[in-house]
């Protein structure tokens, strides 16, 4: 847990917003072109004023158009050639966009038939501010190789498909056959992953990943048997210490408003930094 020094809250400005999106950006297209060599989905990755938009599958979580406000506002062109990608497929366009982006931008979207459909919260915790976090007792975590991965897959699909139920519901709703396909996904895209252990149980995981000194703190989940025993805190504690090795200088979790996890992590520290809101046109 953190000490006793007062808590200067992280200010985003910004700079460090588009920071955090290109990581953003570079992870869902990471992800993408993983699941299109892995699987053979006729996917694809189009950049677009900056950021990207990704088509994973038509019920892939990574299926989405991120990063954009930071790099301009797309033409009416750009813009309807994703559309018209994404119809192709039977799919919606779905952009997450950072209410600290180009404010032209949602006004564009709005104009283009874009619905308004949910929110999420990104926080962040300055890794510059010196820290010791310290498990809960009684919970073991490690990184979790290859040879344990099918193991450790169905505790993280019985997680996400079995969420809490405080705060505001996520916009999107994903069979557990979807979850499967996006962890199989994740992990052949390279994203590093923990499990953590409840009296020899394995219980809960997570993911992480570091780019341009941001840590993404992902995918984490705990069995429903074994919440409520600091699961997710010893999860947290272990990537923030290796984000610190890694010389990160941010870490970032995304989670919905109002949500337990939202909780949890500003209860370590992090500070919510900004919100994206979640616009969709159907084809």
């Amino acid at each position: 847990m953190t000490g006793t020094t007062l808590h200067t809250p992280l200010f985003c400005d910004t700079a460090l917003a588009a920071r955090i999106e290109r990581a953003e950006v570079d992870l869902i297209s990471a992800v993408s072109r993983a699941s299109v060599a892995r699987s053979g989905v006729a996917g694809f990755v189009t950049p677009l004023a900056r950021g990207a938009a990704s088509f994973a599958g038509t019920d892939s979580p990574y299926t989405k158009v991120v990063g954009l406000g930071f790099g301009g506002v797309p033409t009416s062109a750009e813009l309807a050639a994703v559309e018209e990608a994404y119809a192709a497929h039977g799919a919606p366009t779905s952009v997450e966009l950072a209410h600290l982006g180009d404010p032209d931008l949602a006004a564009l979207l709005s104009d283009r038939g874009y619905r308004l459909e949910g929110f999420e919260n990104v926080l962040g915790l300055d890794l510059t501010v010196p820290d010791e976090p310290v498990a809960p007792a009684g919970i073991e975590v490690r990184r979790s190789g290859d040879d344990e991965f099918e193991a450790w897959l169905p505790v993280v699909v019985e997680a996400s498909t079995h969420p809490d139920t405080q705060g505001v519901p996520w916009h999107d709703d994903f069979s557990a056959e979807a979850i499967e396909t996006a962890q199989r996904d994740s992990a052949a895209a390279g994203l590093t992953r923990y499990a953590a252990f409840r009296d020899g149980v394995l219980a809960g995981g997570a993911e992480f990943r570091t780019v341009d000194g941001v840590a993404q703190l992902a995918g984490a989940g705990t069995a429903p048997a074994h919440r409520r025993h600091g699961i997710q805190s010893a999860l947290l504690a272990a990537r923030l210490t290796d984000a610190r090795a890694a010389g990160c200088d941010v870490a970032v979790i995304v989670t919905q408003p109002g949500s337990r996890s939202h909780q949890n992590a500003q209860r370590r520290g992090f500070d919510l930094l900004y919100t994206r809101a979640t616009l969709v046109k159907h084809p």
